[in-house]
């Protein structure tokens, strides 16, 4: 039994007339009449009451029309389904990013619009490292990624999607936090132990403030470590050193810690949206064209 077969039933069943059924059809009228004997004979019933003056559905097509229609009707919802994921308007798109990417306020506002017109993706988000980040897009857990410079393979390429400039997180009581808000120079806090993400959580943000230190003369000491930036930031309100992140964080208000530009002509750190260059997802296609606009379009930096 094929589509065209129903199809063609269909047709008889609402003219009751094989003539103006094969016009509607656009066949002539004796294959029409092959076909629905065909049909019966797959079936294993008659499915129209026929006389020289008339045609009339039996029982059992009258039934069958029923069932018919349903089928036709999935098939093409089924079509449907196909056209609107192959357009990234169905499916599941998986998002990974780093922890400082929601405080960047372009990221929220386009993952917002992003459900808005498709409504049916569903957006399945993890928080990663930046390391993990590319080794998910590399894995194929992650179709998107958005994360803190660091080198990447071959297979990936990024798109800049801003860059911010990186602040000294300081304890309302340390001495460099006294007086005014001006900023202070990387070397400033030579001396000082820090608090920061340990070199095996993979953030972009730790082969920065070595290469920051390094310009700046010195090594820093880390004296204590943590996986989450709330917890750096309520280490640093206790007194157990300094820090250094992305200024977004300063939205992070935190009783007993202020916030202190770093004057350092290169601290400033830059998000990036990466994926595959074969990105086969259309709802990933989508989503990096509603991120980033027509920087998509650009050619990507190399930034190994």
């Amino acid at each position: 039994m094929e589509l065209r077969h129903l199809r063609y039933f269909i047709a008889v069943a609402e003219e009751l007339h094989f003539g103006r059924a094969a016009l509607a059809l656009g066949i002539s009228q004796p294959p029409l009449s092959q076909q629905i004997q065909a049909l019966e004979q797959e079936v294993g019933a008659r499915l129209f009451e026929r006389t020289n003056r008339r045609v009339e559905l039996s029982e059992a097509g009258r039934l069958f029309l029923d069932e018919a229609r349903r089928v036709l009707v999935q098939v093409d919802k089924a079509a449907d389904v196909a056209r609107r994921a192959q357009l990234g308007e169905l499916g599941e798109l998986k998002i990974g990013f780093t922890s400082s990417a929601p405080f960047n306020s372009t990221i929220p506002q386009a993952l917002f619009t992003f459900r808005q017109r498709f409504p049916a993706v569903h957006l399945n988000l993890r928080e990663m490292s930046s390391t993990q980040v590319a080794d998910g897009l590399m894995e194929g857990d992650i179709e998107v990624g958005i994360m803190r410079p660091l080198p990447l393979p071959e297979s990936l390429s990024e798109i800049e999607l801003s860059r911010e400039p990186l602040v000294a997180v300081l304890s309302s009581k340390h001495p460099l936090a006294q007086g005014s808000d001006a900023g202070l120079f990387l070397s400033a806090l030579a001396q000082e132990p820090f608090v920061f993400f340990p070199r095996s959580y993979g953030s972009g943000l730790y082969a920065q403030l070595l290469s920051l230190a390094r310009d700046a003369g010195f090594s820093p000491h880390f004296a204590q470590e943590a996986g989450e930036a709330m917890t750096i930031i309520g280490l640093v309100a206790a007194g157990l050193g300094v820090s250094v992140l992305p200024a977004s964080y300063q939205r992070m208000r935190i009783d007993g810690v202020v916030y202190r530009p770093l004057l350092d002509p290169a601290a400033v750190s830059a998000v990036w949206l990466v994926q595959r260059k074969d990105q086969r997802s259309p709802m990933a296609r989508a989503f990096v064209a509603l991120l980033c606009g027509d920087a998509q379009d650009s050619p990507a930096r190399d930034s190994r």
